[in-house]
């Protein structure tokens, strides 16, 4: 069942109140997804030669500082660290393999979430508003954030399963719907060099538009190439460090609304969840149509 929301601010003088505005949206899913919840926010750019890595562990307490240490260390760099509960986020003068190769080295129970310059995952088990203020959501700035709420019907209720997914620098999926084909695809997704780490689905979707992109298609291309690969019926809500794009598969049997004003761009399961919005009854509301790419980016 699931649910999908997502703001993409066109006005930046309302960067300041993103958490604050998209919150309920994610709240408002809960009936769609009681058991676990995330965002994937884009914020606070890292300079050039930086990259930012999201990391998790399981422990409610944790030393980062010790691995934050460990990483300057090995990349002769002073790394910046913010911890958000039993989440870090750390910017790191490196490229994105010998970043990822370093962490799992220095201590394997790290997880990494996301890999980028401005995108952070935030995610875990319990009900939306839990992790609302678990993280502090509501608070945070930002240009744009996606956010999922999950029903596990299929697997078990873990933090692994939930989404958002991310499989390249800055990018991410969620995803509302199942796949068929996802055992074959992440074979042969593996044997082309893309990691997928849990058994989840969505991740191979999102694994799949990190191949293609790797193969110097764009995002519309990747996108138009999966209607031909991905086998099963999916909402998918891909972000990027410039903007984010909307797909349905050519049947369309999971819902979406979209609204769209002069100061953002918005996407829901329900219409609920955008009800709130500023300048709601001005905007231009439509049910975004099957097998057709929607994208909005910066410049």
């Amino acid at each position: 069942m699931c649910g999908i929301v997502g703001l993409f601010l066109k006005n930046e003088t309302l960067a300041s109140r993103l958490g604050e505005i998209f919150s309920p949206m994610l709240q408002c899913m809960s009936s769609r997804g009681p058991d676990s919840a995330g965002i994937a926010i884009y914020r606070d750019v890292v300079p050039d030669g930086f990259i930012k890595a999201t990391l998790r562990h399981d422990a409610a307490i944790y030393d980062w500082n010790k691995l934050v240490n460990e990483l300057g260390r090995r990349f002769d760099c002073n790394v910046k660290l913010l911890v958000n509960a039993n989440y870090a986020i750390v910017n790191v003068r490196a490229e994105e393999g010998p970043l990822r190769q370093a962490i799992a080295q220095i201590d394997p129970a790290v997880r990494v979430m996301s890999v980028g310059r401005s995108i952070e995952i935030l995610k875990e088990v319990g009900l939306p508003q839990s992790i609302i203020d678990r993280f502090g959501v509501r608070q945070m700035q930002g240009t744009h954030v996606i956010g999922h709420t999950r029903m596990a019907t299929e697997s078990a209720v873990s933090t692994n399963g939930s989404h958002p997914f991310s499989t390249g620098m800055d990018l991410c999926l969620v995803h509302n719907g199942s796949l068929s084909n996802h055992n074959s695809l992440r074979r042969q997704l593996v044997k082309n060099g893309i990691e997928i780490r849990t058994e989840n689905d969505s991740e191979v979707a999102a694994g799949y538009l990190t191949w293609r992109l790797a193969q110097k298609q764009s995002l519309q291309q990747a996108l138009e190439s999966a209607m031909k690969d991905l086998d099963g019926f999916y909402t998918f809500v891909i972000g990027t460090a410039d903007g984010f794009a909307v797909l349905r598969d050519p049947v369309a049997c999971k819902p979406a609304v979209m609204a769209e004003t002069n100061d953002y761009v918005a996407i829901a399961s329900e219409f609920q969840a955008l009800a709130h919005l500023p300048g709601i009854d001005d905007a231009n509301i439509w049910e975004p149509k099957p097998a057709i790419v929607y994208t909005w980016e910066r410049n």
